[in-house]
């Protein structure tokens, strides 16, 4: 789980991207952010909202791949990108369908009722509009062949960056603005 020092290092290298002009990669295997008490002291919160402010903010592609579990406002610190890409059998949510089971039915033995309501598969956001893409995984999962997968997340990353050639920053910051707006209304 990331902590605060781990998103404020991930601003500074997203600035420095946005400064050189080079495209913002972020490859995603979270449960979320550390919750603890001694994270919340050193600005949990705060780390993760200036994450999140500054991948709004920057005048460069930012290519999201889910490649396990993104989970909660961690992961979204880290994803609100221009194009979202998932592996075929990653997850994607707000919360973990233990914590939502928890609020909702006051039960967390309900995460499977959960996981289903929420429609975390990459399947399920993909056809909410969540996700831009999904890249398919060989029999088994990525760790069976790491090499194709490898390979089609390249390309796959390769296709979503060319979307923005010569696109001026202004126009690619505004694209990545207008998205996440536009994706509440859809819901």
């Amino acid at each position: 789980m990331a902590m605060p020092e781990g998103y404020r290092k991930a601003v500074r290298l997203m600035e420095m991207a946005d400064r050189f002009g080079l495209p913002v990669i972020t490859l995603v295997d979270t449960a979320g952010a550390y919750p603890g008490i001694d994270a919340e002291e050193r600005g949990q919160a705060e780390a993760i909202a200036r994450s999140t402010d500054c991948c709004l903010g920057l005048g460069v592609p930012i290519v999201a791949v889910i490649i396990g579990e993104g989970g909660s406002g961690g992961a979204v610190a880290i994803a609100t990108a221009n194009r979202i890409l998932m592996l075929e059998h990653a997850i994607y949510s707000v919360i973990s369908p233990e914590g939502a089971a928890s609020i909702i039915w006051r039960d967390s033995a309900k995460k499977e009722e959960a996981a289903t309501a929420m429609k975390i598969t990459a399947q399920d956001l993909e056809e909410l509009g969540v996700i831009d893409g999904i890249v398919s995984e060989p029999v088994g999962g990525a760790h069976r062949d790491p090499k194709s997968t490898i390979d089609a997340l390249g390309t796959a990353i390769a296709l979503a960056l060319a979307e923005f050639d010569a696109m001026p920053p202004d126009r690619v910051r505004r694209q990545r603005h207008d998205r996440f707006l536009q994706m509440g209304r859809n819901l």
